[in-house]
C-alpha cells in the first residue's frame, strides 16, 4: 500500500459501516473476562492454559464477512475512487467538519469545591489519602524495568505485578485521578507526586527512543498483531494516553502532551504497518481483544491538536461491527463483555462531538436506551460476571458478581455526554442514580484504598464475600481500582454545567453541598443541601451567592426537578417569594442576581420498581427506593415482604425515628484474654468475640432498648440504668430477646403477649464495678442473663438465678455483669423498617453498607 493507506482504509470502513450490521465475534468468551484472564495467567496449570489459548480467536470477526459482501472494486481499493471519497477529504481538512450542536459546557473542576461534611466530600477525602499513600518509585517500577533504567523501590502486587501482562494500566488511571484530584483540591503534595510520575515516565520514553511507553515490552503488541494470546495491551495504552492527556488538560503539563503525541505517532505507524503487511481485516480481527477507549482518547487528542492522523487512528479503533448493531437499533448486546464495549460507545460520542456526524449521536442514544430499559439493575449499573445477559431477564442473574464497577464508571460518561447534548432531565436522573448507588458505595467507608470490583445484588449477599471481596491498598490494582480512584477524584464534575450566551445560564443537575466559582456568571455560588433523613421526607436545598467585585449582571439558573419527586408538597422560594414549580422531570428556571437566596424543598417518598424481567413469575421481584437512594435490607437470604392490601406504603414500611440511635447498646464481657459481646446468632443469644465494625457480627451485637414507658427518652445510655426494658435485635426489628425459664437458652422472637417474659431491669453490675450492669428478669427477681465463667469461645446465654447451687458466689457475679456501651452499629439517617412474611427488615441505603449481608430485591406480595 502507498502512504495514504490509512486514509483509504477509513473510506472502506465508512462504506462497511453504512450498509451492513452483524454481530461481532468475541470468542472465547471466558478470555474476555479480566477476572478469568488474571486467574489463567497466575495459574500453574499449563494444560489448562494451553487448552484455553488453543481456541484464541479461531473464529474470524464478522468484519471479514462484511468485506466478502463489498463490491470487488472497493476490495481492490482503487485509488481513483478512494482518494476522492468525502471521508478522505474530511480527514485532510478537519476544519470542514460540521461540529455537533449546542452542547452544554463543562464547569472546570478547578472551580468547584465539595463541602467536606457531604457524602461526596468524605469520599473525595478518602480517595485523596489513598492517592498520597502510593509511592512513585513503586508505581513506575515496571516502566523503568522495561526501559532498562535503574529500578529503586519495589513493584506493587495484584494486577500491577511484574508478571502480569496488564501492568501499567493502574498507573495510567493514577495520572488521570491525580490530575482530577489536584484540580478538585489544589493539594500541593499531590501536585508534586503526579509531576514526579510524569517525569519518570518521560525518562522511560526517552530512553527507549521510539515514542513507545509502557510497563511491558512491545513484544506484547507483536503477539496482539499476530492474533496470539495476550492480555489487552491496547487497554493499558489507552489508560496511559488518557492519563497523560488529563495531566495536560487539568494541570497544563505540556511535557505530558508531548509524550502523548509521540506515543500516538508510534502506534499510528504500527497500525499502518499491520494494514500494509496484511489487510484491514487483520486489524479488525485484533480488535476482538479489548482495546479500552482508544478511540475516545484519540478523538480527544484530535480535538486538541487538529492533527488528521489522530482522527484517522481514532476511527480505526472504532469497532464497526458493534457500533453497527446499534446503528440499526438492534438490542443484541447480550453475551458481549460489557466493559470492552461501553468505552467504544463513549469513543463514538466523542466522534460525534468532533465531527458532527449525527449517526454517532443516534448510536449512543439507542445504546443508553437499551441498557437502561433491558440490562440495568435498580442501582443504575449493568453486567453479570462482566457480561451482558439476555434483555429483560435480570431476575435470573442476581448473585454476588453483578455490576462490575468499571461499567458504572463508563455508563456515567455515556449519560453525561447525552445530557450535555440534549439537556434532558432523564439523563441527569440516571447519572444521580448510578453515582449514588453504584459508585459512592464501592469504598469501604473511609478506609483509603479499600474498594470492590463487583456490587452484589443477590439475596443475602455481601460486598465482603464476593469473588474479589474488598481489595487492598497495595496488592489489588484491579481495573475497578483504576476507575474507582478516578470516580472519587472528579465528584465535582457533573454538579454544574453552563450554557454560553448573552445571559449566562447555569444548570444545576446534582444536589451536593458545594461552592462554585462561576466565572461566566461572575458570582460565587454556594449550594447547601441538608442531610437527607427518613424521618423528614424532603430534599432541602439552599442556594446563595455573592457577586465578584465590580460585577453586576443577572444570569439564569436551571434547577433539576428530579423524576422521583412529586409536585404535591414541593416548594421553591426566591428571596422569600414563592415560585411556580414545573412538573418533575423538568427544570425550574430562575433569573438570578448576586445576593439572591433560593430555597428548594422537594418531597421524597418510598417507591418500588420491578426488576427488568418481563416473565410473569418475576413480576413480584422489586427494589425499594427512597428518592434516589436504593434501599437494601439486612438479610441472610430472606426476601419476602408483605405490602398489605390497601396500597398504602404506611402498611408495610415506616421510618426509624432519629432518637432511636440514643437507645442502641452493645453488652460486652471480658473472659480470659478476649472481649466477648452479647450476640443474636440465628435468633439464639450467645457471647461471641468482639467484632469489627460494619460486619454482620457487629449488627448482631447491637440491641435497641425498648422502655417499659414508651414515651421514655434518653440522651445517653447511662440514663437507662434503673429502668425496665426489652432488648430488640438491631437486624431483626420487631423481635426481642425472650427468656424461656431458668437455665434455658435465651432466644430472639416476636414479643410474647405477656411482655413481662421479655422484660429486664437494667441494674448496677453484680460485680460491683462502676461501669458494669446486670440484666435482671422482671418476672423472676434474682435471676439474670448469665454467660459463664472463664469461657474462651462462643457460649450460649441463659437466665440463671443467684440461688441456684451451680450459680453462686464471685463466679455468678462475673458471669452476669456486662459493660454497656453505645451500639457497635447505628441507624443510618435514612433507615426504615419493612414488614416481612416471617420477619421484618431494617432498610438502609446500599451505599452505606460495608460487610453486612443484605438483599436489594424483594419478593413483594400483598
Amino acid at each position: 500500500m502507498k502512504g495514504s493507506t490509512l486514509f483509504q482504509v477509513l473510506a472502506i470502513l465508512s462504506v462497511i459501516g453504512s450498509v451492513l450490521s452483524k454481530e461481532c465475534t468475541n470468542t472465547p468468551t471466558q478470555l474476555s473476562s479480566h477476572t478469568f484472564r488474571y486467574q489463567l495467567l497466575k495459574s500453574q496449570n499449563e494444560t489448562w492454559k494451553q487448552e484455553m489459548f488453543a481456541h484464541y480467536h479461531l473464529i474470524p470477526t464478522d468484519d471479514s464477512a462484511w468485506s466478502d459482501l463489498l463490491p470487488r472494486k472497493i476490495l481492490r481499493q482503487e485509488a481513483d475512487e478512494l482518494s476522492w471519497s468525502m471521508m478522505y477529504k474530511k480527514m485532510k481538512n478537519p476544519g470542514s467538519f460540521k461540529v455537533g450542536g449546542d452542547f452544554l459546557k463543562e464547569i472546570s473542576l478547578h472551580d468547584v469545591r465539595l463541602d467536606s461534611d457531604s457524602i461526596q466530600g468524605r469520599a473525595q477525602e478518602t480517595n485523596l489519602k489513598y492517592l498520597l499513600m502510593l509511592d512513585v518509585d513503586n508505581l513506575v517500577w515496571s516502566f523503568r524495568k522495561t526501559a532498562n533504567l535503574p529500578t529503586p523501590g519495589k513493584p506493587y502486587g495484584g494486577w500491577e505485578a511484574p508478571d502480569i501482562e496488564l501492568r501499567g494500566h493502574f498507573v495510567g488511571h493514577y495520572l488521570s485521578a491525580t490530575a482530577q484530584m489536584w484540580a478538585s483540591t489544589h493539594n500541593d503534595t499531590l501536585k508534586e507526586k503526579m509531576s514526579a510520575v510524569v517525569s519518570a515516565l518521560s525518562a522511560c520514553q526517552k530512553k527507549m527512543g521510539t515514542g513507545y511507553l509502557s510497563a511491558f515490552p512491545s513484544e506484547l503488541f507483536d503477539r496482539f498483531e499476530a492474533i496470539k494470546p495476550v492480555w489487552a495491551p491496547y487497554y493499558t495504552i489507552h489508560k496511559i494516553l488518557a492519563g497523560l492527556l488529563d495531566q495536560y488538560t487539568f494541570a497544563n503539563d505540556a511535557q505530558a502532551l508531548d509524550m502523548t503525541t509521540w506515543m500516538v505517532e508510534y502506534f499510528y505507524n504500527r497500525v499502518q504497518n499491520v494494514i500494509r503487511t496484511h489487510t484491514v481485516e487483520r486489524h479488525w480481527l485484533s480488535l476482538n481483544e479489548e482495546t479500552g477507549g482508544m478511540n475516545d482518547v484519540l478523538y480527544r487528542l484530535f480535538a486538541i491538536t487538529g492533527n488528521p492522523k489522530h482522527l484517522l487512528l481514532a476511527n480505526l479503533f472504532d469497532k464497526p461491527c458493534f457500533l453497527g448493531l446499534l446503528a440499526v437499533q438492534a438490542d443484541d448486546i447480550s453475551g458481549f463483555h460489557a466493559n470492552t464495549h461501553i468505552p467504544i460507545v463513549i469513543g463514538s460520542q466523542m466522534r460525534y462531538e468532533v465531527t458532527g456526524d449525527p449517526l454517532y449521536k443516534t448510536i449512543s442514544t439507542f445504546f443508553m436506551d437499551i441498557v437502561n430499559s433491558s440490562h440495568s439493575y435498580a442501582t443504575g449499573g449493568t453486567s453479570v460476571s462482566e457480561f451482558w445477559s439476555d434483555p429483560k431477564r435480570l431476575a435470573s442473574t442476581l448473585q454476588t458478581e453483578n455490576e462490575e464497577s468499571c461499567t458504572t464508571y463508563n455508563m456515567l460518561k455515556v449519560s453525561r455526554h447525552l445530557f450535555r447534548w440534549t439537556k434532558e432531565v432523564a439523563y441527569a436522573d440516571y447519572y444521580e442514580r448510578a453515582l449514588t448507588n453504584g459508585v459512592l458505595g464501592i469504598q469501604r467507608g473511609t478506609e483509603p484504598g479499600v474498594m470492590i470490583y463487583m456490587l452484589p445484588q443477590g439475596r443475602g449477599v455481601s460486598k465482603a464475600v464476593s469473588y474479589h471481596k474488598w481489595g487492598t491498598p497495595f496488592n489489588s490494582f484491579w481495573c475497578c481500582y483504576g476507575t474507582g480512584i478516578e470516580s472519587f477524584s472528579k465528584l465535582g464534575d457533573s454538579i454544574y454545567f453552563e450554557e454560553e450566551g448573552s445571559v449566562p445560564s447555569l444548570y444545576i443537575i446534582q444536589y451536593v453541598s458545594s461552592t462554585l466559582d462561576w466565572k461566566s456568571g461572575k458570582i460565587v455560588l454556594n449550594q447547601k443541601v441538608d442531610p437527607v433523613v427518613s424521618s423528614d421526607p424532603y430534599l432541602r436545598v439552599t442556594l446563595t451567592s455573592s457577586s465578584k467585585e465590580g460585577a453586576e449582571q443577572s444570569s439564569t439558573l436551571n434547577l433539576r426537578i428530579p423524576i422521583w419527586t412529586s409536585s404535591k408538597g414541593a416548594k421553591a422560594t426566591l428571596n422569600a417569594q414563592n415560585l411556580d414549580l414545573p412538573a418533575p422531570g423538568s427544570f425550574l428556571q430562575v433569573t438570578w442576581s448576586g445576593g439572591d437566596k433560593l430555597t428548594l424543598n422537594l418531597p421524597i417518598s418510598i417507591r418500588t420498581e420491578q426488576i427488568k424481567d418481563d416473565r410473569p413469575e418475576y413480576a413480584s421481584v422489586r427494589a425499594i427506593l427512597y428518592g434516589p437512594y436504593l434501599l437494601s435490607g439486612y438479610s441472610s437470604g430472606d426476601w419476602d415482604i408483605k405490602t398489605g392490601s390497601t396500597g398504602s406504603d404506611a402498611d408495610w414500611i415506616s421510618p426509624v425515628p432519629a432518637a432511636y440511635n440514643n437507645h442502641l447498646v452493645t453488652f460486652s464481657q471480658e473472659s480470659g484474654e478476649s472481649t466477648f459481646v452479647l450476640t443474636n446468632m440465628n435468633q439464639s443469644i450467645r457471647m461471641e468475640k468482639f467484632p469489627k465494625a460494619g460486619t454482620d457480627a457487629a449488627i448482631r451485637a447491637t440491641f435497641r432498648l425498648i422502655f417499659d414507658d414508651t414515651s421514655e427518652k434518653i440522651s445517653s445510655i447511662e440514663e437507662a440504668i434503673g429502668k425496665t426494658v426489652m432488648l430488640e435485635s438491631f437486624d431483626f426489628p420487631g423481635m426481642v430477646l425472650v427468656q424461656q425459664g431458668t437455665e434455658n437458652n435465651l432466644v430472639v422472637t416476636d414479643p410474647p403477649k405477656d411482655t413481662a417474659t421479655s422484660s429486664f431491669g437494667i441494674v448496677h453490675g453484680l460485680d460491683g464495678k462502676d461501669n458494669s450492669v446486670s440484666l435482671e428478669s422482671v418476672t423472676q427477681k434474682g435471676c439474670y442473663i448469665y454467660s459463664g465463667v472463664n469461657y474462651s469461645s462462643s457460649v450460649g446465654m441463659k437466665l440463671s438465678c443467684n440461688s441456684s447451687s451451680s450459680s453462686s458466689g464471685a463466679g455468678f457475679s462475673q458471669a452476669t455483669s456486662f459493660t454497656m456501651n453505645n451500639g457497635l452499629s447505628a441507624y443510618h439517617p435514612i433507615s426504615f423498617v419493612a414488614k416481612g412474611g416471617s420477619r421484618n427488615y431494617l432498610m438502609v441505603p446500599l451505599q452505606s453498607v460495608r460487610d453486612e449481608s443484605y438483599s436489594v430485591y424483594f419478593n413483594m406480595q400483598p
